[in-house]
């Protein structure tokens, strides 16, 4: 147990790297195309990506020796894999768009530490729902949130439209966490995550259409930054999401999650030359602390 655990939070951890990386690629989509058109396009994308990857998932079980009632019983039924990722996707959707509208307002630090701020208001929620949390949690939650201000925040914090828009996406990311959290260890996660992504990108193309009015020439000029965020920010990053989670406690995964913005720093840093202040590296450091802690083994029920 104690190794799939391991295996699970390997794999939100390799979603907090991709994600980091992505906010390069969000930065610059967003100088061709618009906020609602950016989320709907990669989400399509990182939905098709996912079909052949789940008949040769298939094609490996069979090979496997792995019979149809128990590729059927993995799968779950189909009406809560329907609902699980419909649920999702509209969740996702929103929470997207809050983002990217709300990021044309505010500073990328900001947006950052605010974002980041679901890893507070899982734990919370959680409390609210029945489920048990150990104390070092809330220390590492601490340690967690104080490490995102040293590194995210170079301004002092005060709310206008964008910060709001910011603190409703980390709402919605903390009910996506939740969720997630209740559906998959119940139906196929990538299944899930494929639905998941045609919803969020269905939902996205409402307002695309109604106030956009993309043009096609200018998707193709953010080719490059579309491809990275629909193939391994969604088809990659979001289903190792729902794959790793589906053993994890929220809380925990949250931590884990909220390394994105320690990885896009240092992504800055090794890959665009952009300087790390002592009280940046400090952030990270305590980040990365809470994290391990995160980690420790409970004391066992005697």
């Amino acid at each position: 147990m104690r190794a799939k655990q391991m295996k699970n939070n390997a794999m939100l951890l390799l979603t907090a790297l991709i994600w980091g990386c992505a906010f390069v690629a969000q930065s610059v989509g967003m100088d061709y195309v618009g906020p609602f058109t950016f989320n709907s396009v990669r989400c399509i994308l990182g939905s098709i990506v996912l079909v052949p990857v789940i008949f040769l998932m298939d094609g490996f079980k069979k090979k496997s020796g792995m019979s149809r009632e128990e590729m059927k019983r993995e799968r779950g039924s189909t009406r809560t894999l329907l609902t699980g990722g419909i649920c999702c996707g509209v969740i996702l959707g929103t929470a997207s768009s809050l983002q990217q509208l709300g990021i044309q307002y505010t500073t990328v630090g900001k947006a950052g530490f605010i974002t980041a701020m679901y890893i507070v208001l899982v734990p919370v929620a959680g409390i609210l729902f029945g489920k048990k949390v150990k104390p070092l949690i809330f220390l590492c939650v601490a340690l967690a949130v104080t490490g995102l201000y040293l590194l995210c925040m170079t301004e002092k914090l005060s709310l206008g439209i964008g910060d709001l828009l910011v603190l409703l996406c980390a709402l919605v990311f903390t009910v996506h966490i939740l969720v997630i959290d209740h559906f998959s260890p119940l139906v196929d996660g990538v299944r899930m995550s494929a639905v998941q992504f045609l919803t969020a990108g269905i939902l996205c193309a409402v307002p695309m259409f109604l106030w956009e009015h993309p043009h096609p020439g200018a998707i193709l000029a953010a080719w490059m930054p579309v491809l990275y965020a629909g193939v391994m920010s969604c088809g990659v990053a979001y289903t190792f999401q729902i794959l790793g989670q589906k053993h994890a406690d929220p809380t925990v995964a949250s931590l884990i999650l909220s390394l994105e913005s320690v990885f896009s720093v240092l992504a800055g840093w090794l890959l665009l030359n952009q300087n790390l202040s002592r009280k940046e590296l400090f952030g990270c450091v305590l980040m990365f602390a809470a994290i391990i802690l995160a980690q420790l083994p409970g004391k066992k029920a005697a």
